[in-house]
């Protein structure tokens, strides 16, 4: 193993790093959580990522998502992402995808993943996404954003949290309304990443079943059982 993954070691065995390698993780968003994600799995050494975002970046993301810059404006998120990871960590596969998931394609572009991110802000895309992470057995690492504030899921086959959490909510994600800073994103993305490690690894316990709140304007952070 080269000299890039040394500083894992300390914390992930030898063999653990390497198997990170044979990892696919599809990154569903690629805007404020998913540019934070898709650079994290990145320089940790998951060998393939597929990046999925039908959308472009405008001037109003350059206050918080990291694979924006003045210079690609206009310019796919998905594909502005691969681009990027191709200088951070050549090693490794980003597959670009610039299209939204919907029920038309959803089943064939997670098909065949270890692990979802949900990178998402709006809660109809959350709820199809868990189906089908669902319906194809892979667990699904749920993140969201809302101005000071956080919350972190993983969810397993079966487990249902979303819809049950949600009953009659609106569509709209709650960053919408609280808006969104630079660290915010980040902070949860991290969280998330941890929690796909957990998983390839077997190491600590998951936020299965739990759901972590987390408030920066107080520095809060609470879980609770679901």
């Amino acid at each position: 193993m080269n000299k890039r993954y040394k500083k894992n070691e300390n914390m992930l065995s030898r063999e653990e790093n390497i198997s990170l390698r044979e990892k696919k993780v599809a990154v569903v968003g690629c805007g404020g959580l998913g540019g934070y994600i898709i650079e994290e799995l990145g320089r940790l050494g998951i060998g393939k990522i597929t990046a999925i975002d039908g959308d472009v970046f405008d001037e109003t993301n350059l206050n918080r998502q990291l694979l924006s810059n003045v210079e690609n404006l206009g310019k796919s998120k998905a594909l502005s992402a691969r681009k990027r990871m191709k200088r951070v960590n050549p090693d490794i596969k980003v597959h670009a995808m610039h299209d939204f998931l919907d029920e038309s394609n959803a089943e064939e572009i997670l098909e065949g993943h270890d692990v979802i991110c949900d990178a998402l802000d709006n809660m109809s895309s959350r709820l199809l996404l868990q189906k089908y992470a669902s319906k194809l057995g892979i667990p699904l690492v749920y993140g969201a954003i809302a101005g000071w504030y956080g919350q972190v899921t993983t969810i397993f086959p079966g487990d249902n949290v979303l819809g049950s959490m949600h009953q009659g909510g609106a569509n709209k994600g709650i960053e919408q309304e609280l808006g969104n800073p630079s660290f915010t994103p980040a902070l949860v993305a991290s969280i998330q990443v941890a929690e796909v490690v957990k998983i390839f690894t077997g190491k600590g316990r998951l936020l299965r079943n739990r759901f972590l709140m987390i408030d920066t304007l107080e520095q809060e952070y609470e879980i609770f059982d679901l």
